[in-house]
C-alpha cells in the first residue's frame, strides 16, 4: 500500500459534515485525556493492538490528535494524525456496521484539518489502505516509491 500526498490547502469545509451527521445522533470530538483506556480497548478489540499503541501516542500530545465518533456514549470510530511522524494522518478506523455514512469521511476531515491547524501544507496518509476513498475525499495522490514505506521491518508480535 502506498503512501498518499494531501494538498491541505484545499480541505473541503469542515461544517457541512456537522450537518449531515446531526440527524444520524453521531457526533465527532476530539478525545480527552480521560479516554485513553476506552479508546485504546476500542481499537484493539476492533482494529488491532499495533494500532492501539500507535494511537495511544496521540494522549502524550496537547491538543490530543485523535478525533472519536460517538453514537449513543459508544465509540463507533477513530482517527490520529501525528502519531506514527510528524505531518502524518493514521491510523483510522469506523466500525463496519456505521461504514459508508459519511463517518470515515468526517474523522478523516477533522484530522487534516488539524495538521493545517499545526501549519503543515502538506499532510501523508501512510500505507494507505482505501486509496480510492483518499482519492475522492481529499485528493490525495501516490508517492512513487513509497510501497512499503515506513512500515517494513516491523516486529513479530507474539
Amino acid at each position: 500500500m502506498p503512501d498518499l500526498l494531501v494538498n491541505l490547502l484545499n480541505l473541503p469545509p469542515l461544517e457541512p459534515l456537522s450537518n449531515e451527521l446531526e440527524p444520524t445522533g453521531v457526533v465527532v470530538r476530539r478525545a480527552q485525556a480521560f479516554e485513553i483506556t476506552p479508546v485504546g480497548s476500542f481499537i484493539s478489540k476492533h482494529f488491532s493492538r499495533p494500532w492501539a499503541d500507535e494511537a495511544s501516542v496521540a494522549f502524550a500530545a496537547k491538543p490530543i490528535p485523535l478525533f472519536i465518533a460517538v453514537a449513543e456514549s459508544e465509540i463507533v470510530g477513530f482517527a490520529a494524525y501525528e502519531c506514527t511522524r510528524r505531518g502524518f494522518f493514521g491510523p483510522a478506523g469506523v466500525l463496519e456496521a456505521r461504514r459508508r455514512k459519511g463517518l470515515g469521511r468526517a474523522l478523516l476531515l477533522h484530522s487534516l484539518w488539524g495538521l493545517r491547524e499545526l501549519g503543515y501544507v502538506y499532510g501523508i496518509i501512510g500505507g494507505a489502505g482505501p486509496v480510492e476513498f483518499y482519492q475522492q475525499t481529499v485528493g490525495a495522490i501516490a508517492i512513487p516509491d513509497s510501497d512499503p514505506g515506513i512500515y517494513t521491518n516491523l516486529l513479530k508480535r507474539k
